[in-house]
């Protein structure tokens, strides 16, 4: 059923992502259209404008004047357009230009030559305004034009946009990859850290137990209670050994009763309380529960992560830490780690379960955020802060499916 539930859950994400890069493409095609749209809408507008001159000067033409004139009449009637314009003659050689970043008095050579350069590009954008004789229909002059600045910017819009998204694309991209690199790297600090802690005690006890056996100075009593001692160091070793094997694995899941996993935290953390310098009191408090699906040594792991911190913020001498479990509804049980300790701050609250956040001098930061994956991604619970305030305590809850 939790298998099933995180392929519904993938396929679904998978489906987001596609429908998200639907909507960027849509959106990209929109904006192409419709700028495309306004570039073609504007140069109908220029090309009436320029028929009107066209018109104009084919009046002016066809009632004798001079052609001193008519270029008087080019330059000074159609000089405020603001897109280019070239009037040629029928053998096309530029007679007259304005728009253009070519001085209009200019007659060299090279400025011919670059007129006509300009000119066959206009052609090509824009077929040429014929200007002809009324009474014979003889071609008389060609009129030139191109797109104006506006126009040209328009036009370049769109990869304006795409190129500016896929600067946005790329700079979140390694941002984020840069962020996955960081998390990474405090997880695979946190995890090493963690190893040598969870080694540490039962390693340190092994040794202590062989230095006793090399004094030579027991009785077959003592013997078989170190041996027992011994074995249970072995079984911790065992415990580490299962629990780090199963990170990053399919998770196994075994529907079973809790409170024994309960008892058996509160009777480790017990033994050991006397090491931490305080009085710490820990309180059982069950209410009657179905067997739910947990991976055994996993959700120790949680839960002896969530002790370990209660006891950290336990700053005074005399603290409590209650665990409890019960019903929320018909599917869903709830299992509470509750303390007496200096709570959390807003600020810390929303940081807390952030791989590589902690305030301790030597801490890694590993601890909650591994118990939320643990919670989350194998068991398809909730792991969060339930309640808490500055200096009355904290209250961490997990909420698992039946």
């Amino acid at each position: 059923m939790i298998n099933s539930i995180k392929r519904s859950l993938y396929m679904l994400s998978g489906t987001l992502r596609g429908a998200f890069f639907i909507i960027i493409i849509a959106c990209v095609i929109g904006i192409v259209l419709y700028t495309q749209q306004l570039v073609r809408e504007l140069r109908a507008e220029a090309r009436d404008i320029v028929e009107f001159y066209a018109l104009t000067i084919q009046r002016i033409a066809t009632a004798d004047v001079d052609p001193k004139a008519l270029g008087w009449v080019f330059e000074n009637i159609v000089r405020r357009i603001n897109f280019p314009l070239i009037l040629a003659q029928p053998d096309g050689e530029p007679a007259s230009w304005i728009g253009l970043d070519i001085p209009s008095d200019s007659r060299t050579p090279e400025t011919q030559k670059e007129i006509k350069k300009i000119l066959t590009s206009m052609a090509r954008e824009n077929p040429p305004v014929l200007i002809k004789e009324a009474e014979t229909g003889n071609i008389i002059s060609y009129l030139y034009y191109g797109d104006s600045k506006n126009v040209v910017q328009l036009s370049l819009l769109p990869y304006i946009s795409i190129g500016t998204m896929g600067l946005l694309v790329l700079v979140a991209f390694v941002g984020f990859n840069s962020i996955k690199q960081s998390e990474q790297r405090f997880i695979w600090l946190g995890m090493a850290k963690e190893t040598a802690h969870q080694l540490g005690t039962p390693v340190s006890s092994l040794l202590g137990w062989v230095e006793i056996l090399r004094s030579g100075e027991l009785s077959s009593t003592d013997l078989q209670a170190l041996a027992g001692d011994i074995q249970m160091d072995v079984m911790r070793l065992e415990k580490v050994a299962a629990r780090f094997s199963q990170i990053g694995s399919q998770s196994d899941l075994k529907v079973q009763d809790l409170q024994p996993i309960f008892n058996d935290i509160a009777k480790y953390f017990q033994r050991r309380l006397p090491q931490f310098g305080k009085e710490i009191k820990i309180v059982r408090s069950y209410q009657e529960t179905p067997p739910v699906a947990v991976n055994k040594d996993l959700f120790e792991w949680v839960l002896e992560n969530l002790v370990k911190n209660s006891i950290d913020a336990l700053k005074q001498r005399n603290g409590v830490i209650e665990i409890s479990s019960g019903m929320i509804d018909e599917t869903r049980v709830f299992v509470d780690i509750r303390d007496n300790g200096i709570g959390v701050t807003a600020k810390r609250k929303r940081d807390i379960f952030k791989p590589g956040y902690s305030t301790k001098k030597r801490g890694w930061g590993l601890g909650l955020n591994l118990a939320k994956r643990i919670i989350e991604e194998y068991h398809n619970g909730r792991l969060f802060i339930k309640e808490t305030r500055p200096g009355g305590g904290a209250t961490m809850r997990i909420e698992l499916l039946l």
